[in-house]
């Protein structure tokens, strides 16, 4: 994931959202709005407080990878589908190389 820009992800935290089975969501700020803001691409991860708060330290950081696997590799303001990117096979791997890397 050497391709993702720190800089330019933002994190928040939220709480009260609706959703039932929403932990965490990824945004991104499409191309139109970088051409109208004169500015390069970002991208902002939002963890529904109640939600993922309760998760174990493991569970969290799978959540912050599945949302980070979201960003494309060109990092131009889209964002990648589940299928075929975001799986629990790329979580998991990743997650693998981060622990042994501690």
């Amino acid at each position: 994931m050497s391709y993702i820009d720190p800089d330019r992800v933002l994190c928040f935290r939220s709480q009260g959202s609706r959703s039932k089975r929403v932990i965490a969501r990824c945004y991104s700020l499409p191309k139109i709005w970088q051409m109208g803001l004169n500015t390069p691409a970002h991208y902002i991860i939002e963890v529904i407080s109640e939600r993922f708060d309760k998760l174990s330290y493991e569970e969290k950081v799978k959540v912050v990878i599945h949302e980070l696997l979201h960003i494309p590799k060109t990092f131009g303001g889209g964002l990648r589908p589940h299928r075929g990117y975001v799986t629990n096979r790329a979580i998991n791997e990743i997650y693998g190389r981060l622990i042994s890397q501690k």
